[in-house]
């Protein structure tokens, strides 16, 4: 199979569809790889790299798309990659189609097939190329907001440790919830656990006791509660395919305090706070009612060679089934891939994404 990878343009995204071991493997499959020159230049995996590893390096990614039956890449196409998209191709990516509606239409008037890495499932239930950027997410969700509650940063103005006891509270306890309650436990602070889920908070408790932790059942009123008391809040809701539910509405900013933080994890789904908009890496943050609001659309983004290696251990065996089979077979032998079939020929395929864009 004819495979490309184009360089990512969303803003500051230096992550990469295939690593050069990837690359490697897939090439010594008997499968054609066509990398985009600078693909991976930011994270140390030059042009040459990638041609040692069985590449043909391409110089734009109008050629990449047009030389390739399966794309390989990290995020959703931007509208100036929608001109490269056709029905004979398949796109293996994430792609968040319920976070923005317009632009969901738009893909689809292309006919291009698109597979989403945050649908496609396991045997358990799991969602298993979801996870990796969800677990790193949730690590960084600590990481910023601890940044952004610093003065210079128009934050409170408070340190997360055992210094000056502070509160962090999560919303949503799934692989990235419970990553951001693992480091907000590590620096020491009074951590609310909010989940919808009795038995999730029941599984928590019994691994992280009952020392400055609260294990708290959502509703609105809860929220609210929690909310009005904490430095941090870490909102990490996630229903599949679905645009994330609004857990926190407008009115519970005045009850919080000025140079707070909330950090929406679930942003690249629409956000799971009323006031969330999408913002990058180069503009990160903004202040509503004096609660500073962190929305990067692609927080893993920050740290992209880990994000990549990490991507790809997860990403490869589908990609191989992919490529080996042929697209067709590989959708209709492997229910767990299906499942991550959102859109084909102009019309969704997802039954979760249908409803979300109301078709």
């Amino acid at each position: 199979m004819k495979i490309g990878v184009p360089k990512e343009v969303k803003n500051n995204e230096h992550r990469v569809g295939l690593t050069p071991s990837s690359v490697q493997i897939l090439s010594g499959l008997g499968h054609k790889v066509f990398v985009q020159s600078g693909a991976g230049l930011e994270i140390g995996f030059t042009d040459e790299v990638y041609q040692s590893s069985g590449a043909q390096i391409i110089h734009s990614p109008a050629e990449v798309f047009e030389l390739s039956e399966l794309v390989i890449k990290v995020k959703e196409p931007t509208e100036n990659e929608f001109k490269f998209l056709r029905p004979e191709l398949t796109l293996f990516t994430y792609l968040h189609l319920a976070g923005d509606v317009q632009k969901a239409k738009m893909l689809l008037e292309t006919g291009v097939t698109g597979i989403a890495y945050e649908t496609v499932t396991a045997d358990d239930g799991s969602l298993p190329l979801l996870a990796p950027m969800s677990a790193i997410a949730g690590q960084l969700s600590m990481v910023v907001g601890c940044y952004h509650l610093l003065k210079p940063n128009k934050g409170r103005g408070t340190l997360i440790s055992s210094l000056d006891p502070r509160i962090v509270t999560v919303i949503g306890a799934g692989v990235a919830g419970t990553e951001a309650i693992r480091k907000a436990v590590a620096n020491q602070a009074q951590v609310k656990i909010i989940d919808l889920s009795q038995s999730k908070l029941d599984e928590l408790r019994a691994e992280f006791g009952q020392n400055g932790i609260e294990y708290i059942l959502s509703t609105p009123d809860s929220i609210r509660s929690a909310a009005s008391v904490s430095d941090i809040v870490i909102g990490s809701v996630y229903v599949i395919g679905k645009e994330a539910p609004k857990v926190l509405s407008k009115d519970v900013l005045k009850d919080m305090t000025a140079g707070s933080v909330l950090v929406d994890i679930s942003i690249d789904q629409g956000g799971c706070f009323e006031t969330s908009k999408p913002t990058n890496h180069d503009d990160p943050t903004f202040i509503e009612d004096g609660v500073l609001h962190y929305c990067v659309t692609n927080m893993p983004g920050a740290v992209p060679l880990t994000a990549t290696n990490t991507l790809n251990q997860a990403t490869l065996p589908f990609i191989k089934e992919l490529a080996n089979k042929g697209i067709v077979e590989a959708l209709n032998q492997n229910k767990h891939l299906m499942n991550g079939l959102n859109i084909q020929d102009g019309q969704i395929i997802h039954p979760a994404i249908k409803e979300a864009l109301n078709s």
